[in-house]
């Protein structure tokens, strides 16, 4: 039940119905008996000021988690970021502080990370494919350098923003193999998918069935994708034997991140 006392928290892109965030919140925000609840906001580009313009006079919102695709796009318009958000350039989560000031930060990498723990995955020492260098591409890179991997390739549609990743991952992570270069996933402990293909119906593969087909069995397959939970890319690394980790998954493991950071939950929950 939303009240006149009732404080928010709200969920910003487009399209936002395949969102987990506003049940995985507000259920847990019911469990604990808290005055709070999670709106979702699907937004038009052009009145992105606007919203911000909004949020900085909206006195009973804690704060807004960010998805596609204004992840990016509101990294620059904010009062403050986090080391890591000015590095990517990116943000999924704007804390309001109390005289109407916007900080953000980005935790995808730390909400993938958790869920892949989950499934007994330590990055030290991995080698992973990563498919996809947006937002939450880019922030689940920057977080399994963080944690030591060995090696890390990256693909993405567009080769531009693939040489900017990688250029940035390089220089804060020297000791790192980096690269682009996947023809055969036989030797990847770990792949990942964080780019929207596979989303609705449409039945797509990030990458082909011929090169899937490479995968080992001692692998892990992840998806970003939340809706539908099984993915394309899911079914046929299920079928192949590997252990797979869905969208879903990373979403509710992030929860703790975004709560703590817009002051709503703990960090570990």
């Amino acid at each position: 039940m939303i009240r006149g006392s009732t404080a928010l928290v709200g969920i910003v892109g487009s399209p936002i119905a395949q969102v987990k965030s506003p049940e995985n919140f507000n259920a847990w925000f019911v469990e604990h008996g808290l005055d709070l609840a999670m709106l979702p906001i699907d937004l038009q580009e052009q009145s992105l000021d606007a919203f911000l313009a909004t949020l900085r006079g909206w006195r009973n919102l804690r704060g807004c988690v960010v998805t596609v695709p204004y992840k990016q796009l509101l990294a620059t318009r904010l009062d403050a970021v986090s080391e890591r958000s000015a590095a990517l350039r990116s943000v999924n989560v704007i804390r309001r502080e109390a005289d109407g000031r916007l900080v953000g930060d980005i935790v995808d990498g730390e909400g993938f990370l958790n869920a892949a723990r989950r499934h007994r995955f330590e990055p030290r020492g991995k080698r992973v494919l990563l498919v996809g260098s947006g937002g939450v591409g880019s922030a689940i890179a920057y977080s399994l350098c963080l944690g030591g991997v060995s090696r890390l390739a990256i693909a993405d549609l567009s080769a531009e923003r693939v040489g900017s990743l990688c250029a940035l991952l390089r220089q804060a992570f020297p000791a790192i193999a980096i690269d682009g270069d996947h023809a055969s996933l036989a030797d990847f402990d770990l792949v990942i998918n964080a780019s929207p293909v596979g989303m609705g119906d449409s039945g797509a593969l990030p990458l082909s069935e011929s090169l899937l087909e490479t995968l080992s069995k001692h692998c892990l397959v992840a998806d970003v994708v939340t809706s539908p939970e099984i993915t394309p890319l899911l079914a046929l690394a299920r079928r192949m034997g590997c252990t797979v980790q869905t969208g879903p998954e990373m979403a509710r493991a992030q929860l703790g991140n975004l709560g703590h950071f817009m002051g709503v939950t703990p960090l570990d929950i």
